[in-house]
């Protein structure tokens, strides 16, 4: 398997476009980072390592690390958008909290096969798909109870 920032200098080359010190440290620091990140706690981050890097460079490069198959967009209901490794990282749903906002990242392979299972019964091969699951956290549902 390549390296991530290998990938993505690939696919900017064959897209015409240069791999500028911006857009590597920016890659660099999505790559840092673990769970969901929107862009502008992205951009504070780079912010904090160069700042002389614009949020519009980052919300572009967001675009180009989607496009590429590094990141990719979730989103919790909650009207934002997040990104996550998407680049080498298995396949997970998430558990949502809808009072805090938590979010779990689960794999149930009893789940997956189900979903296999349903989609050819209905003469369809999957190709990928999104699951995620709303409900209340144990500390949200304890702090009703008090």
């Amino acid at each position: 398997m390549k390296d991530p920032l290998q990938v993505f200098s690939d696919y900017v080359a064959a897209n015409g476009l240069k791999m500028t010190p911006q857009r590597m440290l920016i890659v660099d620091v999505f790559l840092r980072e673990e769970g969901h990140l929107t862009t502008e706690e992205l951009y504070e981050k780079v912010k904090k390592e160069d700042p002389s890097v614009g949020q519009a460079t980052v919300y572009r490069t967001m675009k180009l690390l989607s496009e590429s198959g590094i990141a990719k967009e979730v989103r919790f209901g909650d009207g934002v958008a997040r990104y996550e490794q998407k680049y080498g990282s298995k396949h997970h749903d998430h558990l949502i909290c809808e009072c805090c906002g938590k979010n779990i990242e689960v794999l149930d392979e009893q789940i997956e096969l189900l979903q296999e299972e349903l989609a050819a019964r209905h003469g369809f091969v999957l190709t990928s798909h999104r699951m995620y699951l709303y409900g209340e956290c144990n500390e949200c549902r304890d702090a009703k109870k008090k």
